[in-house]
């Protein structure tokens, strides 16, 4: 199938997860994840309709955007970010949905307040609480959410998750489901420099019950652009 097909596949299964959830399914965007995908290619997804792209990869970014890779479309950093490579992300994309500890927060503002902006973000939360992963727990994002005023460079926008890879369907609702409550906490008191309008999770096997569960925005790499070939080896 070709990539078109492929968008036009899971939106289709996309409103149907939603209207089985009993949820409009405007109310949940689909973003494509670009990386290993050429500049061609996500031009392609772009066309079919895509709501948004995310690179997990700067060099990928620093390669594709002067090619116009994402022209028309939202542009999200979703990966791991480095505080070394801040200045090649902060200000050239409109969302970094990976913000997963401190020193990377504290970098990400310093470098948008230089610039003279403010750079919309997502707390990544590592939800199942594995040692090998990255990202804020519950916990640390439930304190850190009231002192988003003390960071006038960023703007929280919302919590993005990864959750373990499932053996099967349905295994991760129950980490869905404690996202989804988080972000609700979270968005239900009245923080400065807080606007809790984002939920992203959901990725090309478990999308369905993401937005079963009140996911806003599924992050979609395989199901559009088909397997990645790791063998080819890329810099982060």
């Amino acid at each position: 199938m070709s990539i078109s097909e492929n968008v036009a596949a899971v939106r289709a299964n996309m409103d149907a997860a939603a209207r089985a959830a009993g949820r409009d399914p405007r109310e949940v965007l689909l973003l494509a994840a670009t990386k290993m995908n050429d500049a061609d290619r996500v031009r392609e997804a772009v066309a079919a309709g895509v709501d948004a792209c995310g690179e997990n990869r700067v060099q990928e970014l620093v390669q594709k955007q002067p090619l116009g890779a994402y022209v028309g479309k939202p542009l999200h950093f979703i990966g791991h970010l480095q505080t070394n490579k801040v200045n090649k992300v902060v200000g050239k994309v409109d969302l970094i949905q990976s913000v997963d500890r401190m020193e990377l927060l504290e970098a990400v503002n310093k470098t948008a307040l230089r610039l003279g902006i403010r750079q919309d973000i997502l707390f990544e939360i590592n939800i199942a609480a594995e040692p090998q992963k990255g990202g804020f727990s519950p916990e640390e994002a439930l304190a850190l959410a009231p002192r988003m005023g003390e960071y006038p460079g960023v703007r929280l926008c919302g919590l993005m998750a990864i959750p373990p890879i499932s053996e099967k369907k349905g295994d991760n609702r129950k980490y869905f489901a404690k996202m989804r409550n988080l972000f609700v906490d979270i968005g239900g008191k009245k923080y400065d420099n807080v606007s809790m309008v984002c939920l992203s999770m959901g990725m090309s096997d478990d999308y369905e019950d993401a937005i079963a569960e009140g996911s806003t925005m599924i992050r979609v790499g395989t199901a559009i652009f088909g397997p990645r070939d790791y063998s080819k080896k890329q810099e982060s």
